[in-house]
């Protein structure tokens, strides 16, 4: 019985393959799903894109130039403030006197004024300094994405170029032994072409970052093509 049942088996099996045999264009009527493009992965020290990006270095200094300048203030107003005071402790006045209330509530006006200035400068330069930030970010951002497109990259990822055989610190050698990426090829390191771009569009017009302006077919017209080499 046991041999009977497999030999009808057999018989089911070389029919199905005779049928497909018969039949050369079943996969084309039925294909079979298209494979998934394959991934292209692209790598960007980003540190070193904001060191070496123009527009960033322009714009830290002009911030450095305004918290230099509102330390002045700061010290003349300091300086102000210490020489009233030298003036109260070396006074003729006796303390309770009008003329010793009155010079004493200046140096008090002043020291407020002087907190005031100091959190309110402080604050307004920490969100300046966040707003630059977040501005050449963006401008980075937006290079990457527009140099990814054109060169058909699915992913790119954050690392530094930094090598642990440049590493001489204790804490550098370690630092360099967690990095994510521990090998790549160098046609995966994307950071000078990005970084190119985003100084040649710096270099033009006002010295902004120029948004990558597009023909009729929305292609970039101002694409990074020429910046693929390294």
């Amino acid at each position: 019985m046991k041999k009977c049942l497999l030999s009808a088996a057999a018989v089911a099996i070389l029919a199905g393959l005779a049928s497909l045999s018969a039949s050369p264009d079943a996969f084309a009527q039925n294909p079979p799903a298209a494979a998934p493009a394959p991934h292209k992965v692209g790598l960007i020290d980003m540190a070193h894109v904001f060191k070496n990006y123009r527009k960033f270095e322009v714009l830290r200094e002009e911030l450095k130039s305004e918290i230099e300048g509102a330390d002045r203030e700061a010290q003349a107003k300091a300086a102000q403030i210490k020489k009233l005071q030298d003036e109260l402790k070396n006074s003729p006045y006796k303390p309770g006197s009008p003329e010793y209330n009155n010079l004493e509530s200046r140096i008090t006006q002043l020291v407020a004024e002087f907190e005031m200035f100091r959190k309110v400068s402080q604050r307004e330069f920490l969100a300046r300094e966040a707003k630059v930030y977040k501005t050449i970010y963006l401008e980075v951002t937006d290079a990457v994405a527009l140099y990814a497109k054109y060169y058909k990259y699915t992913l790119v990822l954050r690392f530094t170029r930094d090598k642990i055989q440049d590493a001489q610190d204790p804490k550098e050698i370690l630092n360099s032994m967690n990095h994510q990426v521990v090998f790549h090829v160098p046609d995966d390191d994307i950071t000078l072409s990005v970084l190119k771009y985003l100084n040649d569009q710096y270099s033009k017009g006002s010295g902004a970052a120029a948004a990558p302006a597009r023909n009729a077919t929305g292609t970039p017209t101002n694409s990074p093509a020429g910046t693929r080499r390294q």
